[in-house]
């Protein structure tokens, strides 16, 4: 009997690993429950805390980190098909040592060191997997936890003075503490503690941390032409429709126009007649125009995702190629070994090429005798890597631009969840970020990370012009980088190091002297 039901328990445990781990992807848009994420990791914690083995634990936060990946990326599906499973089974694996590391020091009955220690260790452990994950081959920093508190202005603080990591780290932190408070009576004092802690620190940041200081306004307009049906004329019908709302800008004060990813789908010097056509788009609305042309260059082979500036004249010279390449949709990895994909779902039939090095464009004299500024561009997955946009940022740009395009999934969670980025990384970087899209959706975030105006849901097909703050300063983001992710995995150095050194020293118990044998006669 009592084997049967330690199977039963066994047979469930699975399952509810499972089911516990995509729990936090309610806090991500679309739901955009954003308060949940401080409870969703709770019931995995209390599951792999009374793990019977180390092993067990393993194959628990295994099952639930693959669950996670699948549940924030489930709208890959119609890219990916049945890919998506094994790779999020790879993915998955990266949880193992935080899983191992919750049942060490939340299970039992923890002592108020041990549990106090789970509260920085088990969040810097959980850092670990996310900065691993947050690699481009492994589909990037894509549903990092701290990214689910976008809407939250204490948040948005909190990461223009440690990035999404800082974010990441307090919401792990009163996860566990709320773990230790349910599970753990003997712990409660730390506990409580650390929830006070963390309400401190948010506090402290958001009374003492620096704010951009406001320097000025931006007149920018996205044009977004909305759904366009595929077929062989699709990029002539795209960029037509673009045209025709541009237009309607003629007359109205803007500064500059951004068009979404992949909007011109020819090169410009393959094709002079729309590079003129842009241009005089350009002196019709009296502003440069950002498009970003996806075709295969003129001067070089292969295929680029490329942002161009444009004026009245033609092009500028100012073009970025994207650098960071969205795995199966941009390229397949391993072609060779992995090209089969391209059968079972859309993954890229031909890969595209790599940018070489991040470009700051300079915008001319604004009509109104407002001096140029320089804008840091960012092509659709490249708005998810906050090095990319601190990058643009220390190399003096004062707007960052993201162009995107996720008409692939446009019934999906997928465009919410991208728009989303662009709060957190103008947070970061005390810069307004403009997100704009094919067919939504679209927005605009000032440099403390708050919205501007109304965005452009995926039903909208238009051109909006927003007035956009301009800022100056730093934040301390910006000065100090990655710091959360030093400081956690200097802390797991640091415990295994303790750990390593009390395991030497544990005494080795002496062998037992074997039994006397009688000798009889």
């Amino acid at each position: 009997m009592v084997s049967r039901r330690k199977g039963l328990v066994r047979r469930w445990r699975g399952p509810a690993a499972a089911a516990a781990g995509a729990l936090p992807a309610l806090a991500f848009p679309a739901p955009a429950l954003w308060w949940f994420a401080y409870v969703a990791l709770a019931p995995w914690m209390l599951l792999l805390r009374s793990a019977p083995t180390g092993r067990r634990a393993a194959l628990e936060g295994w099952l639930g980190g693959a669950a996670f990946i699948v549940a924030v990326h489930h709208w890959l599906l119609p890219s990916l098909h049945v890919f998506l499973v094994p790779v999020a089974a790879l993915v998955g694996l990266l949880w193992i040592p935080w899983a191992l590391l919750v049942r060490h020091l939340l299970g039992g009955q923890p002592a108020a060191g041990r549990a106090a220690a789970a509260l920085v260790l088990v969040p810097a452990a959980w850092l670990l997997s996310e900065l691993v994950r947050s690699w481009q081959g492994l589909g990037g920093p894509w549903g990092l936890l701290g990214a689910s508190q976008w809407q939250v202005p204490p948040a948005l603080r909190l990461a223009s003075v440690g990035g999404v990591w800082l974010v990441s780290l307090l919401v792990v932190a009163v996860n566990c503490a709320l773990v230790l408070l349910i599970a753990a009576p003997g712990a409660r004092l730390p506990a409580l503690a650390g929830m006070t802690g963390c309400a401190v620190l948010t506090g402290a940041v958001w009374v003492w941390a620096e704010r951009p200081e406001q320097s000025g306004w931006l007149r920018v307009a996205v044009v977004q032409p909305g759904t366009v049906a595929d077929g062989p004329d699709s990029a002539e019908r795209r960029f037509a429709a673009g045209e025709r709302l541009t237009r309607s800008l003629a007359g109205r004060p803007v500064d500059l126009v951004v068009w979404g990813e992949s909007s011109v789908g020819e090169d410009l010097t393959a094709r002079p007649d729309l590079a003129r056509r842009l241009a005089s788009l350009s002196a019709e609305v009296g502003a440069p125009l950002l498009v970003n042309v996806d075709a295969r260059r003129a001067d070089r082979p292969g295929i680029y995702k490329s942002a161009v500036l444009t004026g009245p004249l033609g092009p500028t010279g100012d073009r970025y190629d994207k650098m960071r390449l969205v795995p199966f949709g941009e390229y397949v990895p391993a072609r060779a070994l992995l090209g089969w994909a391209t059968s079972v779902g859309k993954a890229a039939g031909e890969d595209r090429m790599r940018g070489e090095a991040p470009v700051v464009m300079d915008l001319p004299e604004r009509a109104d005798g407002g001096p140029g500024l320089r804008l840091g561009p960012l092509v659709c997955f490249e708005s998810a890597f906050p090095d990319m946009s601190r990058r643009l940022t220390r190399d003096g740009a004062a707007l960052l631009v993201a162009q995107s395009a996720t008409s692939t999934f446009q019934d999906s969670w997928a465009p919410a969840q991208h728009a989303s980025l662009a709060a957190l990384r103008a947070a970061e970087n005390g810069r307004p970020m403009v997100h704009a899209t094919l067919t939504g959706v679209s927005v605009v975030h000032g440099p403390s990370g708050e919205r501007i105006g109304s965005a452009l849901p995926t039903t909208a097909a238009a051109a909006a012009v927003y007035e956009v703050p301009l800022a100056r300063g730093t934040t301390l983001y910006v000065r100090f980088g990655d710091w959360p992710v030093a400081a956690s995995l200097a802390v797991l150095a640091a415990y295994c190091a303790a750990a390593g050194v009390r395991s030497l020293r544990r005494p080795v118990p002496e062998p037992s002297a074997p039994p006397a044998h009688t000798v009889r006669g």
